[in-house]
């Protein structure tokens, strides 16, 4: 019984080969990370300290997307993170409206 967890890079390699998969990797995990930190963390900043934040998220996705090569599940991770943080997001702006409204 294997344990293979990469989907994402099963569905990458079987749709468009090898040939480009880090920075296809690198890309989507980088802009799974800039969504999750703007739903989860973020808070307003200057704008240096923000591409301060920015660059050094650029920097981690950089080993998290060599894990994600070695088909560890890092990009499914962070697509779980945006969907959590998503509903979560969207619960607080209702919670809310709701209590502005009554």
């Amino acid at each position: 019984m294997g344990t293979d967890f990469g989907l994402m890079f099963n569905f990458l390699q079987s749709n468009f080969g090898t040939e480009h998969m880090f920075w296809t990797f690198y890309v989507l995990n980088l802009i799974l990370s800039m969504i999750a930190y703007k739903l989860g963390f973020a808070r307003e900043l200057p704008l240096l300290k923000s591409m301060i934040v920015y660059v050094m998220l650029a920097i981690g996705v950089f080993i998290i997307t060599i894990f994600s090569v070695f088909k560890l599940p890092m990009t499914e991770s962070l697509i779980i993170i945006c969907a959590v943080l998503g509903i979560y997001r969207y619960r607080m702006y209702k919670e809310r409206s709701n209590k502005n409204e009554g």
